[in-house]
């Protein structure tokens, strides 16, 4: 069963993020909390959203996401942030199914796409999104500003 997130599911959604963190390497990364997922996803002016896959009653996988816009399309879009899905219910059709319902609200809204990064050497992901027919960006390269430089030019005056 897939259906939108309640506030009674950010204990798992943030178990499962520490869990996608741990597949993608990167234990340490994780700073969120359960009150800044709360208040992200459900606080007073939400701006991020998610949908959880329920088996027998337990969140199994989650699709974490945002709106973004395309300037040449002139038209809001999906950003899936993350896609998770517990190892040992893969290959039950949830992280598909999320994927639909995410296709689903982009075309009920007019919305233009559904877009998402992937790790360049998670061939499982990867062959998944082709097999959905998602088509990878070969041409653009992700740039992230964090930290110490993002606080730095945001220092500046513009």
């Amino acid at each position: 069963m897939i259906r939108p997130a309640t506030p009674d599911d950010v204990p798992s959604i943030l178990r499962l993020v520490h869990d996608l963190a741990a597949y993608e390497k990167a234990p340490d990364e994780v700073k969120a909390t359960e009150d800044d997922l709360r208040t992200a996803l459900f606080g007073a002016d939400p701006k991020a959203f998610a949908h959880v896959a329920e088996h027998e009653g337990e969140v199994v996988g989650f699709a974490l996401w945002f709106l973004n816009f395309s300037t040449w399309l002139g038209k809001h879009g999906i950003y899936l942030e993350d896609l998770y899905v517990d190892p040992a219910m893969r290959g039950h059709g949830y992280g598909r199914a999320l994927l639909t319902r995410l296709a689903r609200i982009a075309v009920e809204r007019g919305y233009g796409r559904v877009e998402w990064s992937v790790l360049d050497w998670n061939t499982p992901a990867i062959g998944f999104y082709e097999s959905l027919g998602a088509g990878a960006q070969d041409e653009w390269t992700v740039h992230r500003l964090t930290g110490d430089a993002l606080r730095r030019l945001g220092a500046e005056s513009a």
